[in-house]
């Protein structure tokens, strides 16, 4: 989930435009990545509100946003790099958005807790597991490349750990009967989406200015 520089080095979460240009397996690759990430994505937002977990609803969005991001990535290897920053900044806001949405959702919750259902919290928390550990898998071997191939193969990594948080804090819902850890990761990982749209929106409106890329 933690980001870095490198994911919007170029405004897209794609990995090296060039390579995918002229690597089919590595372009592969990124295509099951964008399927996994989209469609475990809506899987998991529908489970979040079944399960009544903010923590859910906000990895959701990370799954969501990283398979779109990726998806218009694919699909704009062939667009002019202005128009493709353009696409960025929109997208950028738009997912900066759904970040708020869920704060303020979370924020809510708080004068309204109720502890989310423990058991399909933490089920769906393993399979959100299980997914990114697959992408991470299937773009292990093209980690070496540049910082930006290496980059796309670390947020899968990194996205398994916030998995994580949300199984253990499923684990604490379901001991101490508290909504209180279902909010908090929801906020923590609400706050690091938000990280990653500021700095999509930055990088997008950064090559936009004269003497960025064209």
């Amino acid at each position: 989930m933690s980001d870095s520089p490198e994911k919007t080095a170029c405004c897209s979460c794609t990995g090296d435009s060039n390579r995918a240009e002229r690597d089919p397996a590595y372009r592969k690759a990124l295509w099951i990545v964008v399927l996994l990430n989209l469609g475990f994505g809506i899987i998991e937002v529908i489970g979040g509100f079944l399960a009544r977990s903010e923590a859910l609803k906000a990895d959701s969005l990370d799954f969501l946003g990283d398979g779109s991001i990726t998806l218009i990535g694919l699909l704009a290897l062939s667009w002019t790099a202005s128009y493709r920053s353009r696409v960025a900044l929109a997208q950028g806001i738009f997912l900066g958005c759904l970040g708020l949405a869920v704060i303020v959702n979370t924020l809510w919750r708080v004068t309204h807790a109720q502890p989310p259902e423990a058991e399909l919290m933490g089920g769906i928390g393993i399979a959100a597991l299980a997914v990114n550990v697959t992408a991470a898998l299937v773009l292990a071997k093209f980690r070496d490349g540049d910082a930006q191939t290496r980059a796309v193969w670390l947020f899968s990594r990194n996205d398994a750990l916030a998995n994580i948080a949300v199984v253990i804090a499923a684990g604490l819902v379901f001991w101490l009967k508290s909504a209180w850890p279902d909010l908090i990761v929801a906020g923590i990982i609400a706050v690091l989406f938000l990280h990653s749209a500021h700095q999509i929106v930055t990088g997008a409106m950064k090559e936009l200015k004269p003497g960025g890329s064209k």
